[in-house]
């Protein structure tokens, strides 16, 4: 499977591969200091916030928007593909979960 992290813009942050069990080396993005999460400033978010892109042939292409990254701390993210029906107009079925902003 492959992994694409994008900034909300859609610029490139990373891309990898997972094994075949589906795991990935945890990918290290920019974040924020860790005391911008301690005390934060209320106009600024104390973390970073990316969009995950995961697609492998045969399944429905998931995406997870507004992930929050904060740093020295690892997000993880469980994603459960979903297998494509042999009909080619289902082939570029998409699914897009947005995650709610954190309340500090």
């Amino acid at each position: 499977m492959s992994i694409t992290v994008t900034a909300t813009d859609g610029t490139a942050i990373a891309m990898a591969l997972t094994d075949r069990s589906g795991k990935i080396t945890p990918i290290a993005l920019p974040a924020p200091e860790r005391s911008a999460s301690q005390s934060p400033d209320p106009g600024e978010n104390p973390f970073a916030v990316v969009n995950l892109n995961a697609r492998l042939q045969g399944y429905e292409q998931i995406t997870v928007e507004n992930l929050q990254i904060f740093a020295d701390t690892v997000t993880s993210q469980d994603l459960a593909m979903i297998p494509l029906s042999e009909l080619p107009s289902q082939w570029s079925k998409s699914e897009t979960f947005d995650t709610t902003p954190q309340r500090l």
